[in-house]
């Protein structure tokens, strides 16, 4: 049904909210204007709100001629005006509440529609149609966010809880529930109090005081929307689990569960807020109606355009303004759980008409749907930004139920409780369409094409002042929701006829499903009669009985060919006569082909009856013959051990082979046949070649056969002689993926290529490998193999980086520098520079070592990868080197390959690979070191890209084949000191990282080299790094070390003694001063002032091992004095520490 806003109207209504706009004449914002606005609609179509602002128009359908001519129902401006009274306050929500009529000859129609007003403020505020101020309420001074109410529904079950009428009021941190009795009761008698104020002038009725309840929402951050489900009641087992999370396993239990009024909040943490208010925990709170207008109601109801209440004199005006009434406090409720999604935010939550479910939807652009009963999110739907969301509820007709014979559930007959549908209705504005799904796993069911600015509204009551009697009598007629278009200036609700047909088209589609299911399952079983007749009532029973009994759990030793109803179901889809296969994993898709060809393979099911029964259902030929080929591909080991599977392969290749539009009578016979390249391409890609060549076989077998009834162009597909199975350049890829599932090591592919030893003899998967290298000696040619092993380790650790990266390996063992060049460039751009990149940024991030969000690897993976592309980077410049002094090589192939085509090889794309530009190689090299350095020792204070400058920075992640401006001559002291900065964190990491117990060692041991080494290229002083690394290793206890890495220290060897005889004075200091022993006192006492004195300056607690001994100190100090020239003038003061420890090393100390 349409309805439309007329033209006079529109213009009006649009020209009350544009004033404030003047000049705006964007096209954009004239259609989506509406989006700003606060909207309402009555649900019984009498009366509209559009507020904005402080302004507000109120829309009554009347019967009007269109431009055409026509007689119409449009919306007509029946109020416009300002609606606030503070200043400044703004509307934020509104509802149009119709009210039931109290006379017995009501005709079902509301007895007149009221209009609640949240605003900035905190006030709302009741109005009639005629923007007259009934009564006003300040029950909160936040904003009011959120206005929603429920009216009275007849329990659909008995003993489901009979739910009150409610107005509930949304603050940031506060709910106001207001008693729908009660606020029936206020508006009755504020609206008679306004009719007999417009009779008599002065009447003055008190009206009865509302009745609300106030809760204050804690540990939640934000609040955006929220849904009132009403009173619940636990079952006895939630009951105790509730208590004892509560209050632990000592917690007393009630007999009788509490009764609970449930709210559901989204916002953010969490996402998803679900709040119990025990029911007569507190008592509600009455508020005195604000009808202190009443002697103005007079004046208000004879003032033109107003509307208002009346003027009074400014004095008075103001003294009422500050005469603001009490609020109360609220009491405090805390979330009792909720959905903890910190990056989520919710935006808004509808209840479905039941009350069993709510859509939520976030900022993610997410529809989520929530069992409000368990507190969980049951299903999720994507690509919905800005979604607007909504409810249809379909009641059966008990008039129209048909009983079933023999059917004595409740729903067999016409005396139980109608059944129910509810449909989730989303509008996607970004794509223009509404959307009509099932819940709660059902389909879309209904689509509709409608505009980018239109606005959904989903009331979600009826009609308020109804019982368990009025409202078994009447029968409103009350629209469910419904859809405004402000281009196109129509109310358009949707058809429910239309959804009823897609899900009728939906079940017949299930229906036809099923009897597949049961036909295949019949022809499977081995009690099977043909003439066995199944209904389409004793099929749903049937799969009713399977959906009601307890799930069980399929484990992996299950026979095959089973396969549960509910997951055909899943797995298949049927339009117009035609079945598909949906999406599905590999796995899902052999079970499917098992549970139509399994029997078959292993002659325990008819061939000709399952394909005839297939080919019936809608599945077509090029479908089936899929599903057979994953099926006999993926059951190698069962296959080979039933040779019989063999011969039932050739009958139902055959027999598929037949069926029309298999094998096309019209090709052309110079081409292949796609038939039989659909065979060909699968057998080449499976990794089980066993039964990959004896499909092909059989296959060959069968074309053969059919070429003599018709042509011969149907071989064509297999080459007209022996079946050729696979591809040029192929077998070094099937290969390589088999040493990859083996896990051979690159030395086990060097010895299985050499002459076999008598003596020796090699393990059964090396003499494999043997074999396979005298069959194809040009194709495993060993440069070959391990590139081919290089790029399929590596296409598998890029599915799963927390494997080890072992192409590595492979790389540094190809011999011909040309191919090693362009296997690791190629390794590099595919794979290996984007994780790279994003390593890099994330360390300049200070995110160390996190990288599992930024790369999608572990810290520990990320440290091995970052080795192994310095690893991959120093092979590249080695083999740049390497290729200039040797010949790139001819690549051979065997003679059965010469006559078939095939794909380029990783070989022939690697020889191809441009030279690469050294110094940028060098470049990345230096920056993957730094990067190793840091991630290896979680260096958090040390930047990489903070340690080159503008040039250096702009060379990285660029094509290593380009030339690149990159940094020459001086660079700037500024760099050189962060630079030495951070070569000191890591040769001091690398020291305490030595001495732990469980340090590991290996490529650990090369650190000192590679910081000596770094420091070349970073053009920092390698004797810095090394007196550095020297003092640290001295620093740690670690004298022994300390000798051996002094000596290639060649020049300031004076420096180097300073800096061990600070060392070995914080030693002594340690020895005699904290220590307080009574002979390292005499001792000290004895020492010459001047070494007493600058004994007393040294600071132990740098020290990162006090307990050497005094021994290897002495050693110590004696190199010292070997440094020292004996005209340095310090040369004295280690004299002196030669004597103090000889003294401290003697029996008597």
């Amino acid at each position: 049904r349409n309805w439309n806003l007329g033209q006079k109207d529109r213009k009006e209504r649009e020209s009350i909210f544009e004033r404030e706009e003047e000049g705006n004449t964007c096209k954009t914002q004239k259609t989506s204007w509406l989006q700003d606005c606060v909207l309402s609609l009555s649900p019984t179509n009498d009366l509209m709100v559009i507020a904005r602002g402080q302004k507000a128009v109120f829309l009554v359908p009347k019967w009007k001629y269109s431009d055409k001519g026509k007689e119409e129902m449009q919306f007509a401006v029946g109020w416009s005006g300002s609606l606030n009274v503070e200043e400044g306050e703004r509307v934020t929500s509104a509802l149009c509440i119709p009210l039931a009529s109290q006379k017995r000859s009501s005709t079902g129609r509301p007895d007149w529609t009221c209009i609640v007003v949240g605003f900035t403020s905190g006030y709302v505020r009741f109005y009639t149609e005629n923007g007259v101020l009934l009564l006003a309420q300040l029950l909160n001074e936040d904003p009011v966010l959120q206005l929603k109410c429920r009216t009275y529904e007849i329990p659909r079950h008995p003993g489901v809880t009979e739910q009150n009428e409610e107005l509930s009021i949304l603050y940031p941190v506060a709910i106001v529930t207001i008693d729908g009795f009660s606020l029936f009761q206020s508006l009755r008698a504020c609206r008679n109090q306004v009719a007999k104020a417009a009779a008599s002038g002065n009447e003055n009725i008190q009206p009865p005081p509302l009745a609300y309840k106030k809760w204050g929402l804690q540990d939640i951050d934000t609040i955006i929307d929220h849904a009132s489900i009403g009173i619940m009641t636990l079952s006895p087992f939630d009951q105790m689990k509730t208590a004892s999370n509560i209050g632990g396993f000592n917690a007393a239990i009630k007999n009788s569960p509490p009764a609970m009024s449930q709210y559901i909040t989204v916002g953010s943490n969490p996402f998803t807020g679900f709040f119990y208010a025990l029911e007569g925990s507190t008592q509600p709170l009455l508020s005195h109606v604000a009808l202190a207008v009443a002697s103005k109601l007079t004046s208000a109801l004879f003032n033109a355009a107003s509307g208002w209440l009346g003027w009074k004199s400014k004095h008075e005006e103001e003294a009422v303004q500050k005469q603001k009434p009490k609020v109360e406090p609220a009491t405090p409720l805390a979330v009792r759980f909720g959905l903890p999604d910190s990056r989520r935010h919710g935006e808004s939550i509808c209840l479905s008409p039941c009350n069993t479910l709510a859509a939520v939807t976030d900022d993610f652009g997410r529809v989520i749907l929530l069992d409000v009963a368990r507190g969980i999110a049951i299903r999720m739907w994507k690509g919905y930004r800005d979604a607007q969301i909504g409810w249809i509820q379909i009641v059966e007709d008990l008039h129209e139920r048909v009983p079933e014979k023999a059917d004595f559930s409740p729903f067999g007959n016409t005396q139980g409780p109608s059944r129910v549908a509810q449909f989730l209705v989303i509008y996607a504005p970004r794509r223009g369409i509404l959307e009509v799904w099932s819940t709660q796993q059902g389909p879309r069911v209904g689509a509709f094409n409608v505009g980018k600015h239109c606005r959904l509204l989903y009331p979600g009551y009826k009609i308020m002042g109804l019982n368990n009697v009025t409202s078994q009598s009447w029968q409103p007629q009350t629209y469910q929701i419904c859809l405004v278009d402000p281009v196109s200036g129509s109310v358009k609700t949707v058809n429910l006829e239309s959804i009823d047909e897609g899900l009728l088209q939906f079940c017949a589609n299930k229906l036809k499903l099923l009897h597949l299911y049961e036909s295949v399952s019949q022809l499977n079983s081995l009690d099977f009669h043909s003439d066995t007749p199944f209904s389409d009532n004793a099929l749903l029973e049937k799969y009713k009985e399977e959906k009601t009994r307890t799930a069980t759990v399929r484990f992996s030793d299950d026979k095959d060919g089973v396969l549960p109803v509910k997951t055909f179901l899943e797995y298949l889809e049927y339009e117009k006569d035609v079945i598909n296969i949906k999406k599905i994993s590999e796995e899902e898709y052999v079970a499917l082909g098992s549970f139509f060809f399994w029997k078959c393979l292993h002659g325990e099911s008819s061939t000709e009856d399952m394909c005839h029964t297939l080919e019936s259902a809608g599945l077509s030929p090029q479908l089936l013959l899929s599903l057979l080929l994953s099926v006999w591909l993926s059951k190698e080991k069962d296959i080979l051990d039933k040779p019989q599977s063999v011969c039932c392969l050739h009958t139902m290749l055959s027999l598929l082979s037949k069926m029309k539009v298999a094998i096309d009578e019209t090709w052309d016979s110079q081409s292949v046949s796609p038939w039989w390249q659909q065979m060909r391409t699968a057998c080449i890609q499976s990794e089980n070649n066993g039964a990959a060549l004896l499909s092909a076989h059989v296959g060959h077998s069968v074309a053969a056969q059919i070429s003599n009834n018709m042509t011969e162009k149907t071989v064509s597909g297999w080459g007209g002689g022996a079946p050729v199975l696979g591809e040029a350049g192929s077998v070094p890829v099937r290969v390589a993926k088999w040493i990859f599932k083996q896990d051979f090591s690159p030395e086990v592919l060097k010895l299985a290529n050499k002459e076999r030893d008598a003596e020796n003899p090699d393990e059964p998967k090396e003499d494999l490998l043997h074999l396979a290298y005298k069959q194809f000696p040009c194709s495993l040619e060993l440069d070959v193999l391990h590139a081919h092993c290089c790029w399929e380790y590596v296409v598998q650790w890029n599915k799963d980086p927390e494997v080890r990266f072992s192409s590595i390996e492979h790389l540094k063992h190809i011999l011909n520098a040309h191919v090693q060049n362009g296997i690791a460039l190629m390794m590099w751009n595919t794979f290996l520079v984007k994780r790279f990149s994003a390593a890099t940024f994330a360390a300049g991030a200070n995110r160390v070592p996190f990288y599992k969000q930024d790369v999608g690897m572990s810290d520990t993976a990320m440290t091995s990868f970052l080795g192994s592309c310095l690893d991959l980077l120093q092979t590249l410049m080695e083999a740049d080197v390497s290729r200039d002094e040797m010949q790139a090589p001819v690549l051979d192939t065997e003679d059965a390959w010469l006559t078939v085509e095939g794909p380029i090889s990783i070989v022939e794309l690697a020889l191809e690979q441009k030279h690469v530009h050294y110094p940028l190689v060098e470049h990345h090299s230096v920056l993957c070191s730094v990067l190793y350095a840091v991630m290896r020792f979680a260096l958090k204070t040390v930047k990489p890209l903070s340690l080159f400058d503008s040039k250096g920075k702009n060379a990285f992640f660029k094509d290593l084949t380009s030339i690149q401006l990159l940094p020459s001559g001086e660079m700037d002291p500024n760099f050189i000191s962060v630079r030495q900065q951070a070569q000191h964190s890591v040769v001091k990491d690398k020291e305490s990282s030595e001495e732990a117990p469980s340090a590991p060692f290996g490529k650990d041991q090369d650190w000192p080299v590679l910081a000596v080494d770094l420091a070349h290229h970073l053009q920092v002083s390698e004797d810095v790094i090394r007196r550095h690394y020297v003092g640290e290793l001295y620093n740690y206890g670690v004298d022994h070390l300390g000798e051996e890495v002094m000596a290639p220290v060649l020049h300031d060897r004076e420096v180097l003694a300073s800096q061990l005889l600070v060392l070995t004075g914080q030693r002594l200091a340690h020895a005699l001063l904290h220590t307080q022993t009574r002979e390292g006192m005499e001792l000290l006492a004895r020492l010459p002032p001047t070494l007493c004195t600058w004994l007393k300056a040294m600071n132990p607690q740098d020290l990162q091992n006090t307990e050497v001994p005094i021994a290897t100190t002495a050693k110590l100090v004696n190199k010292v004095i070997e440094l020292l020239p004996e005209n340095h003038g310090q040369y004295s003061l280690a004299l002196h520490l030669i004597e103090a420890v000889e003294a401290i090393s003697t029996p008597s100390l």
